[in-house]
């Protein structure tokens, strides 16, 4: 017999607003400021925390130029899913030699990084290469590590983590659902 546990919240639209801010300013920080940075949004949601990120630097007059990573074909279950639909990589400007900031909304396994390594080093030869992610749920499968976590959350085995933002979901919530078997 299945049972179904209730999410339970983890993270308000307040804090992933307040955790965006000090992510912005420690990217800034870390690169002293916004000059030959580009963040790339890996697609689907970590787009929109990229474009979040660019606006909260662009009030802070430190523009950072932002686009979103399209990492299917990279990915190493294509093979199982093979109907997966194939978004689009759109640059704002060449990477070579600049300082990508790839983010996404959960860093898991390091699986998802992986092939969005893979997909950088087919589109050119960054600078350096730096890893933002709203939630950091440990369970790593790769020696793959955030540079910048809006938040750890340590999630057991059978949890899932949900991020769900205003853009794709309407709403900004982070949930952590159990599934029991």
């Amino acid at each position: 017999m299945r049972m179904h546990h209730e999410p339970r919240a983890m993270f308000s639209a307040d804090d992933m607003s307040w955790a965006m801010t000090r992510m912005t300013h420690e990217i800034l920080e870390r690169n002293h400021g916004s000059e030959g940075v580009i963040l790339l949004g890996i697609l689907t949601r970590g787009a929109p925390l990229a474009k979040r990120l660019a606006a909260i630097a662009e009030r802070e007059n430190q523009p950072l130029p932002v686009g979103q990573l399209d990492i299917t074909m990279y990915r190493d279950d294509l093979r199982s899913n093979p109907t997966r639909r194939v978004g689009r990589t759109i640059l704002p400007a060449p990477i070579d030699e600049r300082t990508v900031v790839l983010v996404d909304d959960v860093l898991f396994s390091g699986r998802t990084v992986q092939a969005a390594l893979h997909a950088l080093a087919d589109l050119g030869r960054p600078h350096a290469i730096q890893l933002v992610t709203l939630i950091d749920r440990g369970h790593r499968e790769l020696p793959i590590q955030a540079d910048i976590v809006g938040k750890s959350i340590p999630t057991a085995a059978d949890e899932s983590v949900r991020v769900r933002l205003q853009e794709t979901d309407g709403e900004d919530l982070v949930t952590i659902e159990r599934s029991a078997l």
